[in-house]
């Protein structure tokens, strides 16, 4: 099962990712360009936050039961994946790497470009 510590790693990863906790001291917020793609507790990782196509996110909400609207988001872009084991951790990290791109590909191409530039 996933740990925290694996899943920051994964994000801050990513080009141009930089995390804060601008809600609380327990609300981790990954972002890239200034705009979030990942939300969690750092405390008690028990699901994590992340942007999906609004296609998606339905078709993942029917799928998966760990899968759920997003908790305290906009329900249509977002969804809630529980980090109990009932989502593979593959899977999860398939859709943080959707989210990131959502967001990465909303941004103005100057972003972009310095962003992967580094």
């Amino acid at each position: 099962m996933m740990t925290i510590t694996y899943f920051r790693d994964y994000c801050l990863s990513k080009p141009g990712v930089t995390e804060d906790t601008p809600f609380d001291e327990k609300t981790l917020c990954f972002k890239v360009g200034g705009k979030i793609f990942a939300i969690t507790d750092i405390f008690d990782f028990e699901s994590v936050n992340l942007k999906s196509d609004p296609e998606q996110a339905i078709e993942l909400r029917e799928r998966y039961e760990g899968i759920l609207p997003g908790y305290h988001m906009n329900k249509k872009h977002w969804n809630t994946v529980v980090c109990d084991g009932s989502v593979p951790d593959g899977l999860i990290l398939q859709l943080v790497d959707h989210s990131y791109d959502l967001v990465f590909s909303s941004l103005p191409r100057k972003i972009q470009q310095s962003l992967i530039a580094g």
